[in-house]
């Protein structure tokens, strides 16, 4: 299979039993992760993942979710710096016509840099970009 980028909703849906995607995201990665050789994904995503697991009073998961993507030997962790920052902002200053987050624009710079075209999501805003979201028609 393909790399693939994975998305802060994606994550958070395995891992979070209350998550409205989460039901789908566990059948799918169990389907699907098998057949993974490489996850990309970045230190912005990273950072919404252990933020929002720590948000919601679960410390201990945000540090156990955040070991376990540093630790994995499919998941590379591409480190935002100033020169993707930039072209992210950029991205993200091109479009007023969406509601795309900073993190989605770095997103999209990386997976076009990468030349990805499916992304473990479930955000509607890498479908408008033009990428296929896993599980198929998941971004809402």
């Amino acid at each position: 299979m393909r790399p693939v980028f994975l998305d802060t909703g994606y994550v958070i849906a395995l891992e979070a039993l209350d998550d409205q995607h989460h039901g789908d995201a566990i059948r799918h990665w169990r389907e699907t992760a098998p057949e993974l050789t490489s996850i990309v994904t970045t230190t912005y995503v990273f950072d919404e993942v252990v933020t929002f697991f720590n948000a919601c009073g679960r410390h201990q998961k945000a540090v156990e979710v955040g070991r376990r993507l540093l630790e994995s030997r499919v998941v590379e962790m591409i480190r935002v710096n100033e020169a993707l920052f930039e072209a992210g902002w950029s991205r993200f200053q091109a479009r007023p016509d969406k509601r795309y987050s900073l993190t989605d624009c770095i997103s999209f710079v990386v997976m076009e840099r990468r030349d990805l075209e499916e992304a473990l999501a479930f955000d509607h805003h890498f479908e408008q970009a033009g990428y296929r979201t896993l599980p198929a028609g998941g971004g809402t």
